[in-house]
């Protein structure tokens, strides 16, 4: 029996949700969010909650698709309610982060500036050298802050580049600690 598959998903009044076609479509405040079901998935909603089952309890297969759609709808609600953000932060002399319409335009050491075009659903903002990232789809807000952070990742002799708010950089020593010691 998969815990997390187990667990009955409570959504707010706010929030409406339904199963047409073999996906299912959560609305919110924040918007619309749709997500294909497997076959081996089925959803039930009643008095503002959603229960995920599957077609056999004792196959390895249907347990991790259990748990796994049962997450995903969880972030599907948190979503349309609250919405998802990842910050960013920009380190090196002359980097830095500016917004052309919604894109992004970044200037991180290169002969050339990098241009971001976000993807639908999906707003930039930038604060100094903080890039936010923000959505409700999770999965796609994640991906945007993966392809800002690929353009310049952090170096860890001066941890120049751009890196997650929360990330840490192990830093390694340079030429020079290496002759001092030997």
């Amino acid at each position: 029996m998969s815990r997390i598959g187990k667990k009955i998903r409570n959504f707010p009044a706010t929030v409406s949700a339904e199963v047409k076609n073999g996906e299912l479509v959560i609305k919110g405040p924040k918007g619309e969010l749709k997500q294909r079901l497997h076959p081996h998935v089925s959803v039930v909603i009643q008095n503002n909650a959603i229960e995920v089952k599957v077609a056999s309890e004792a196959a390895k297969r249907d347990r991790a698709i259990w748990g796994t759609f049962s997450s995903l709808i969880n972030n599907m609600i948190v979503g349309v309610t609250d919405g998802f953000k990842k910050q960013l932060e920009i380190n090196g002399v002359g980097y830095k982060a500016n917004l052309k319409g919604a894109a992004l335009v970044l200037e991180v050491g290169f002969t050339h500036s990098v241009t971001i075009e976000p993807a639908s659903g999906i707003k930039f903002s930038v604060e100094k050298n903080l890039i936010t990232v923000e959505g409700i789809d999770k999965h796609m807000v994640g991906e945007m802050a993966a392809q800002i952070r690929k353009v310049k990742p952090p170096e860890p002799y001066k941890g120049k580049g751009i890196k997650y708010i929360d990330e840490i950089i192990h830093r390694k020593a340079g030429k020079t600690a290496a002759k001092a010691a030997a």
